[in-house]
């Protein structure tokens, strides 16, 4: 028989999943999804067995922790194949992937690694690819893009923006942006900033020091 909780319980569960969802994204967020159940537990002010009960496997909790960007992605995707100008989408879609990775290292590690239950974000990655495929082939018509460009180009860029999270979190989406910024320009026909386009502005970063450096 089913035992209807008391509406204190119901509450007090409700808060705990909250403080959970919170507290991952917090530390996949930092750390990538290497970070420890026990540690997102730890963050959350909640012991193991709470939150099991909540999300009984690692995988179910990265789903429910980057539902929020995985939406954004679709968007981003949707937005960039609505757009008129194919050219315009497929720098957009580079711009807004790029900042949706900057913001988190483990919703950048889901989206770029397989993980065998996770078979939403492997869906979400192949309609990106095959998005990112449709728009180059509209985007090579008009002269834009590059003629050379290949969808395996992208996996390289994204690859390569993964080493942003090895900044300072405050640089991270200002470096983001310029980095874009050059792919962009990279990816098209002829240079966007010859013509005038300016830059993100240059992020203040500065090279770790040796250990033992004076």
């Amino acid at each position: 028989m089913n035992r209807t909780l008391p509406q204190a319980e119901r509450s007090d569960a409700r808060d705990n999943r909250a403080r959970i969802l919170e507290a991952a994204r917090a530390v996949f967020g930092e750390e990538g999804l290497k970070a420890p159940m026990r540690e997102v537990a730890r963050h959350a002010g909640v012991g193991p067995a709470t939150l099991y009960r909540h999300f009984p496997t690692k995988q179910e909790l990265i789903m429910e922790t980057f539902a929020e960007q995985r939406r954004a992605c679709r968007t981003a995707v949707r937005d960039a194949l609505a757009d008129g100008d194919p050219w315009r989408g497929f720098r957009s879609m580079v711009e807004r992937i790029c900042e949706l990775h900057a913001h988190s290292r483990g919703f950048a590690d889901a989206f770029m690694t397989a993980f065998p239950e996770a078979t939403d974000f492997a869906a979400d990655r192949e309609q990106t690819l095959r998005a990112v495929g449709e728009l180059a082939r509209r985007a090579q018509k008009t002269g834009r893009l590059r003629p050379d460009f290949v969808i395996d180009d992208l996996t390289l860029m994204l690859m390569a923006h993964r080493g942003l999270h090895d900044i300072p979190r405050a640089d991270r989406v200002t470096t983001s942006r310029r980095f874009a910024a050059y792919v962009i320009e990279a990816f098209g026909a002829a240079p966007e900033t010859a013509a005038g386009a300016p830059l993100p502005p240059v992020p203040r970063l500065r090279l770790p020091r040796p250990t033992g450096a004076p």
